[in-house]
């Protein structure tokens, strides 16, 4: 099979390159003697990828902590159940599916991914398996920290940076449907694209004061640094701050402050999945291309808006 491999990290996306790898032993899979129990084989029709995930350890070792390159980059698919490892349970050959692999395998970069099906649901025939992976990872990380950590209810108001973003657009559509109003952060050209994604107002990171938005009850992070310490002082009493960008370098005088790391969760993505068919929530995708050409579209020469997604079939 044809499958995207890195080998030095240093190197980030320009050390990516497309390879032949082989295909995954299904038969072996199947059979009690090569199991991973509840493992399925994915036949990927569309993957995404996470910029920083070149900088994650998962992506360079294994849970033991062993060297495991050159090793296969990318946890969103969609993609169609290929074959079943022995013993799985809850999903069938042939069955359109979407969701995230695990952390410390090879990824989805590839024609095929060997994923735990607890990770995976399934996907409604009238969702377009690009758009089923533009919205695995930012859909979850949105839920997670909006609902999970972030305890959301209609009414409060919450602070979304990055609003324009793969991430932070789906966050600000997914509070504004909640009840919730939506004040967004970026870049000054940021701004129509947060404003179209669910934001009631923006934020010019660059020219305007933060500091003069007031009291939110929730902040939802993905940049950290300076802007997540001065984010943490608007944070009224009982609100929190999450972020997925490490341990929070400050924390509310009187409120809760959350880092976490994204989880697979079947029923989130079934919820997600259902806002998509309704048009309640749609994705911030900017570019699309082949797996031939998915190294130059993780190196582009100028600043993509929106998420790139790799197609490997139709």
């Amino acid at each position: 099979m044809k499958a995207i491999v890195v080998t030095d990290q240093a190197a980030g996306t320009a050390g990516m390159a497309l390879v032949e790898r082989p295909d995954p032993d299904a038969a072996r899979l199947a059979s009690l003697a090569g199991a991973s129990y509840g493992d399925v084989v994915v036949q990927v029709h569309a993957s995404g990828f996470t910029g920083d995930e070149l900088a994650w350890p998962s992506t360079w070792i294994d849970r033991l902590g062993r060297d495991r390159t050159p090793s296969i980059p990318g946890h969103e698919l969609a993609g169609v159940v290929s074959a079943l490892g022995y013993g799985t349970t809850g999903l069938s050959i042939g069955q359109r599916v979407f969701g995230l692999a695990d952390w410390t395998r090879d990824g989805t970069l590839a024609e095929y991914a060997v994923v735990e099906a607890r990770n995976l649901a399934p996907l409604p025939g009238d969702v377009d398996f690009t758009v089923a992976a533009g919205v695995v990872m930012s859909g979850l990380t949105a839920w997670q920290g909006l609902f999970d950590h972030g305890r959301l209810r209609d009414g409060q108001t919450v602070l979304v940076h990055g609003a324009a973003g793969a991430v932070g657009s789906m966050a600000a559509q997914l509070a504004r449907e909640a009840g919730a109003h939506v004040i967004g952060t970026g870049r000054a050209a940021s701004r129509q694209t947060a404003l179209d994604f669910g934001a009631r107002e923006f934020v010019d990171l660059e020219n305007d004061a933060l500091e003069d938005v007031g009291e939110v009850d929730l902040v939802f992070d993905v940049l950290g640094g300076d802007i997540q310490k001065r984010s943490a002082g608007l944070i009224r009493p009982g609100g929190t701050l999450v972020t997925v960008t490490g341990p929070p370098e400050a924390r509310p005088a009187d409120g809760l402050a959350i880092d976490f790391v994204v989880v697979s969760d079947r029923a989130q993505l079934g919820e997600i999945a259902q806002r998509v068919r309704d048009g309640r929530v749609r994705t911030n995708i900017g570019t699309i291309a082949t797996l031939d050409d998915a190294v130059a579209a993780f190196n582009p020469t100028k600043r993509i808006s929106g998420k790139t997604i790799i197609s490997i079939r139709p």
